[in-house]
Formats: structure tokens, C-alpha cells, sequence
């Protein structure tokens, strides 16, 4: 028996849950057709087999064809999701995980023009600001259908096996009727807040009816919109009391804030650079007014925070969800003494982020995420040993120091710098942004760990790397920043990269030219506006920072709109000339169809260009001809996750490959991903 807190075992009504660490209602996207299939299981039971005691499934299931998805949502109105849902539960079950599930109609915060076509609905025509559909007014005959839908979705999860559900009642339909700011219904169901609470309980009563009373519900819920005229804290507190008086209601899964706007959302889930648990203390205080089971998570990223919001009394059960994504065996590490081994969730965001612009959700450092039929989660010992050579110490190089020392290889990696972490030093360098440097430490604490061997201040040419008589090279030399982008005065430009890395002192007027729309414009904005310089960020493009992505925009625009920093989209840096001691930048557009001139020009004294970067890739060609597969990767076995296998020169001494922008400028998480596929079958 361990004495750890997170450890205990928690009795909820019938069930006994094994821990005190939970995954929250998510939705990652890896359903098919609103079904969770294989893949959407195989996430599940991973967590499960490492000892996770509750998973909640589906993050927003939808119960009615008036609620279409805004992304690969489960779509619970469907009977054929029973038996999916069913494996996916037997499975988890069989390692000791109970399951739930979260249900919701998401009213406004939809679109009309997804799925069968048919208008949102909302106790109000009051339009959301972040899906913009003006939803139509509900009706009697609305309510009626929605509960029945309801109702029928929770008899399917019963009917599954599943251990209960949790009802979804933040920036929802449930909360819809529940705010002031979204509900201008007349009685019965609009006015005062027994009115505005009739849906709940009235859906809870039919609910409770056909599943019974032994089947656990619960509620996911704001106490506290943190808005003018919407609920506060008075009402949270009041709405929690009556849910736990109505004995409907299991447990109350508690959270604060608001979700209709990207900086509502943010605060809610907070990303990197914010605060961590910011809602705990709050989480605590409904747990100690109703005495109740009160679950709660938000930026609960490491197991002391974890273990302090158990000890403390304050929840019942701890949400560690996206720290699940990005280490799935927290729990089993914990049993087993090994916390300094966990992975840690950097808070990048890049998971949900990636969700709310259709995509499935991946974590930006282990790409094994979402993709457990293919990845692996631990590295299988390989055959026999061989000698493994890695040019450049970036997150890349490192993810195959790594994999490769899981395999039991000699491993041998050359870094031109005194210090490892490539892009992501320089990434780090923003305060807001250093959590980062996690994916740095946690990867060169491993290495070290396995004996992996490091010359740091070693420029490797092909002579240094032949020396080593390898069996295997991958080039992760990374790449530089490619500002040759202007039709002339290329040379009066300085790089992102050299504002943020502070070897370029910001000017008093600068353009940012964004030709890349990723984190590095942003963080070389915020260093000089910091600076106290004007700054005009421009782009080609149709919305800026498109590459950065909702959530993570939410910091930077906060920080550039106090500074008062100008955003410019649509037009094109052409050129730029020193005209005594200012520059002058023409600018023109894509736009222009020649029917009129488009072209400006702006006098500034510091022109900043962020376009990428383009390949270190000098010593891979120099290496090329020594190498047995001559660079060349098998694309239908890198899919596969299966080895590869080409042979085209017999006289090669070595397989060589190279990975993350040593090819072309991408992410953080290509990179890591293209080390973890070529190297866990070396």
C-alpha cells in the first residue's frame, strides 16, 4: 500500500476508481465517421494498461443531428456506436479503468452549415463569436426533441457498458439556458434561475429515468463565466448546491471562465507561458461549500500540482488530460519511482489547437500520440547493436539519440553549439514561451542516462563522421533563416531569428515582414514592441500567424495590442532602399490585377523578415555518395512504420538519413516525428 495521495483509491456511489488521476472529456479527433474506431480505442487502452483510473471519452459527443461536430466529434445519436463503444470499454476495463463518457448539444457553438444542414439552435439569437452562426430562437417543441436525444444517447452509453456520463454544461446548450447573456426565453425556462436551470433538471429527470439510479451522471460546468451580466461566483456556487440537492447527480466536474471567444477559451485552458491549476483554489472552494464529489481539471501538468490538489482536500479527482498526451504512462511511472522519467506536457498547445482547425490532435514532442497503432510508446530492444552517428543536437537529433539508445546502439552525436536545443534555444528565449526547453532537457536527461555520447562545439564535416565507421547517420543539422526573399535590397534586412536571438538590437520603427506565419515573427514583434519601438507586422496573407494557430495567438495578441502594434494582411514586401538614415520598403499585392497601381512604400528604419529557413544540408550531399541507400527513404515504409530496407550502392558504408528542417522547413513535432518512425526500427 502506498501512502502517496494520488495513489488512494476513491469510492464514486458502486465504483471504485484505483487512483486519483483522471483523463478528462476530450475529443483528439481520431474517430471515423463519428465512430470510435481502432485507432480511437488504441488511445484509450494505452492510458489504460499504464494505469490511468478514469479515462472519459469524446470531449462534446454529439446527441443530435441539430448538432453537428465543428470537428471529428462521436456522434452518440447513432445505435451504431454501441458496440464501438463497447470494445473501446471492455478493453479499458480488462486494465482495471472505469470509462465515461461526456454527451452535450452544442446549441450556438456550432455551424449551420455542417453536417445535415440544419439551423443551431440556442435559448437566444445571440450569434457566438468563435463558430459565428446565428442560431434560431428554441423552441417547446426544440426542447422536448433534445431531451428525448439526450435521453436516448444515455441509454446507448448504458447499454455499452460504459461507467457513466458526464453532461457538458460550459459554452454549451446546458449553459446556454443557464446564462443570463444567452437565454432571453419567457417562462418556463428563461427569467429568473429556477427557470433557467428547468432544462437541466428536466433533462436529469428523464435521464434518471431510463438508465436508472445506479448509473453515474455527473456535470461538466462553469462556476463562474467571468463576464459582465453573466454567472458569477454566487451563482456558480448556488447552481452546484442544487445540482447536489437534486440527488441526480454523481459528481460536479468543475471549471471557470468562458469558452465563446479564442481569449475565453484560453483562459479556460490555459496554454504555456500562463499560469498553471489558475482554477483549483476555485475547484476547492465548491468542494468545500457542498461537500460533494468535485472532479477539476486545467493546466495540471506535473504530478506535485497533481498530488497538492489531492492532499490538499481541494478535488476529489485531478485531470491530468493533455499531460496524458504527452506521456501516457504517468501513473505507472509514479507506482514505480520513476516521476524524473515522466515526459512532461510543455503546454505548447499544439494538440488542441491543431483540433479546432479540423486536424486530429498530435503532442508537439511525442508523436507516438494518436498513433499507437503504428508508433510506439516504448522502444523495443533491437537484434543486435550497432553504431549510430547523429549530426546536430536540435529536438530532432536528440528524439534519435534517444530511440536510438532505447534500441541498445552506440550512439554518437555531433553539435556544432556549446548547448543542445537548436530552434528551440532560440525558441525559448521568449519568457512566455520557456517551458519549452522541457523538450530539450527531458530528451538530453534520457541520452545521458543511456551513455549516449556528446561532442557539443564540433563543426562534423564528412571526414569526422567516417571516422566513426558508423552503421547508421542521421543528419539533423537543422537550417537558417532565409531572408532572400526581396527583389532587391535583401541586404538592408536582419531575420526574425536575429531580433529574438538579441544579436540585432530592435530599431524605433520597424516593419515585420511575415511571410511564414509561424511563432518566430510574433516573438521577434513582442521583443520589439518590448523595446518600446513602432512595429507594423505585414503579410501576404489573408489572416496573420496562421501557422501559430488560435489558442497560442491569444498571448501574443494580448501583449501586441497593448503595445499598440499595427497588423497589416494582403500585401507583399517587394523591395527596400536606404534612403539616408531610413530604409524605404515598396509594397505591393497579390491582389493587384494590373488595373491600378497597388504599390506603397513605408519609411522605417529596421526591416525584420521572417520566411523560414532554408536546409543545412552541405554535409548530408558530401555524405550522400558513401552511403549504401544514397539518402533515399522508402515513403511506403515510413508510412507503414516498417523498416526500410533500400540497397542501391554496394560500395556504401552506411545508411544515411537525414530529418526535420535538414529537409525542409517545418515544425518542431516533423521533426521529432521523423526521428521516432526511421530510427525505433533501426
Amino acid at each position: 500500500m502506498s501512502n502517496d495521495p494520488l495513489l488512494q483509491p476513491y469510492q464514486l456511489k458502486h465504483l471504485q476508481l484505483r487512483n486519483r488521476i483522471m483523463i478528462t472529456s476530450h475529443e483528439p479527433a481520431y474517430s471515423e465517421n463519428g465512430m470510435p474506431t481502432e485507432r480511437y480505442r488504441a488511445y484509450h487502452v494505452e492510458r489504460a494498461k499504464a494505469g490511468v483510473a478514469l479515462t472519459m471519452t469524446a470531449g462534446s459527443a454529439a446527441v443530435s443531428l441539430d448538432s453537428p461536430p465543428v470537428f471529428d466529434n462521436l456522434l452518440v445519436y447513432k445505435d451504431e456506436i454501441v458496440p464501438w463503444m463497447k470494445d473501446l470499454t471492455d478493453e479499458c476495463h480488462e486494465h482495471g479503468t472505469a470509462v465515461m463518457i461526456q454527451l452535450t448539444h452544442l446549441g450556438r457553438r456550432t455551424r449551420w452549415d455542417k453536417g445535415e444542414w440544419l439551423p443551431a439552435v440556442s435559448p437566444s439569437h445571440h450569434r457566438e463569436p468563435s463558430h459565428k452562426a446565428f442560431p434560431k430562437k428554441i423552441e417547446d417543441w426544440d426542447i422536448d426533441r433534445i431531451i428525448k436525444d439526450y435521453t436516448d444517447a444515455a441509454e446507448r452509453m448504458y447499454a455499452a457498458g460504459l461507467d457513466g456520463i458526464e453532461l457538458q454544461a460550459y459554452g454549451h446548450l446546458m449553459d446556454q439556458f443557464w446564462s443570463p447573456l444567452t437565454n432571453t426565453l419567457d417562462g418556463p425556462y428563461g427569467g429568473d434561475l429556477d427557470n433557467r436551470l428547468r432544462f437541466t433538471f428536466d433533462l436529469l429527470k428523464s435521464i434518471r429515468q431510463r438508465v436508472g439510479n445506479e448509473f453515474i451522471v455527473g456535470l461538466r460546468y462553469t462556476g463562474d463565466e467571468m463576464l459582465p451580466g453573466g454567472l458569477n461566483a454566487a451563482d456558480g456556487l448556488s447552481i452546484s448546491q442544487r445540482l447536489k440537492d437534486c440527488g441526480m447527480v454523481d459528481f460536479l466536474n468543475v471549471v471557470r471562465g468562458h469558452i465563446d471567444t479564442d481569449a475565453g477559451l484560453t483562459d479556460v485552458i490555459p496554454i504555456q507561458g500562463m499560469r498553471n491549476s489558475p482554477h483549483l483554489d476555485f475547484a476547492g472552494e465548491i468542494r468545500s461549500a457542498t461537500d460533494f464529489p468535485v472532479f477539476h481539471a486545467a493546466k495540471i501538468p506535473d504530478v506535485a500540482t497533481a498530488r497538492y490538489a489531492i492532499a490538499s482536500g481541494k478535488v476529489d479527482m485531478v485531470g491530468m488530460t493533455r499531460a496524458h498526451m504527452t506521456d501516457p504512462h504517468i501513473v505507472r511511472k509514479i507506482i514505480a519511482g520513476k516521476e524524473d522519467s515522466i515526459r512532461p506536457c510543455v503546454g505548447a498547445n499544439y494538440c488542441l489547437d491543431r483540433i479546432y482547425q479540423g486536424g486530429a490532435a498530435y503532442c508537439i514532442h511525442n508523436p507516438a500520440t494518436g498513433r499507437e497503432l503504428t508508433m510506439p510508446h516504448e522502444i523495443a530492444k533491437a537484434p543486435q547493436q550497432k553504431k549510430v552517428v547523429i549530426v546536430g543536437a536540435g529536438p530532432g537529433g536528440l528524439e534519435a539519440a534517444r530511440v536510438a539508445a532505447e534500441r541498445g546502439h552506440e550512439v554518437v552525436v555531433f553539435e556544432a553549439a556549446n548547448d543542445a536545443g537548436g530552434q528551440i534555444l532560440l525558441t525559448s528565449q521568449s519568457p512566455r514561451r520557456h517551458e519549452m526547453i522541457s523538450i530539450i532537457d527531458w530528451r538530453m536527461q534520457q541520452c545521458e542516462s543511456m551513455g549516449v555520447r556528446f561532442h557539443f562545439n564540433t563543426y562534423a564535416e564528412a571526414d569526422t563522421v567516417l571516422a566513426e565507421d558508423p552503421d547508421e547517420v542521421i543528419i539533423a543539422t537543422g537550417g537558417l533563416p532565409d531572408t532572400e526573399v526581396l527583389q532587391s535590397g535583401n541586404e538592408l534586412v536582419v531575420s526574425a531569428w536575429d531580433i529574438i536571438s538579441r544579436s540585432v538590437k530592435p530599431g524605433t520603427n520597424v516593419l515585420l515582414y511575415d511571410d511564414a506565419g509561424d511563432h518566430a515573427a510574433l516573438q521577434a514583434a513582442e521583443v520589439i514592441a518590448n523595446s518600446g519601438a513602432r512595429v507594423e507586422i505585414m503579410t501576404p496573407d489573408r489572416s496573420f500567424a496562421p501557422e501559430v494557430m488560435a489558442m497560442n495567438l491569444v498571448p501574443y495578441m494580448r501583449t501586441l495590442q497593448q503595445k499598440e502594434v499595427t497588423f497589416t494582411v494582403t500585401y507583399r514586401l517587394h523591395s527596400v532602399a536606404r534612403d539616408g538614415n531610413e530604409l524605404v520598403a515598396t509594397v505591393g499585392s497579390d491582389y493587384d490585377d494590373g488595373s491600378r497601381d497597388f504599390t506603397q512604400s513605408r519609411r522605417i528604419d529596421q526591416v525584420v523578415v521572417n520566411h523560414g529557413t532554408l536546409p543545412l544540408d552541405d554535409l548530408y550531399f558530401d555524405l550522400k555518395p558513401h552511403s549504401v541507400n544514397l539518402g533515399e527513404v522508402n515513403y511506403d515504409q515510413l508510412i507503414a512504420g516498417t523498416p526500410q530496407t533500400l540497397e542501391k550502392n554496394s560500395a556504401g558504408k552506411f545508411r544515411l538519413f537525414r530529418i526535420g528542417d535538414a529537409v525542409s522547413a517545418r515544425n518542431t513535432h516533423a521533426a521529432i516525428y521523423d526521428a521516432l518512425r526511421l530510427v525505433k526500427d533501426l
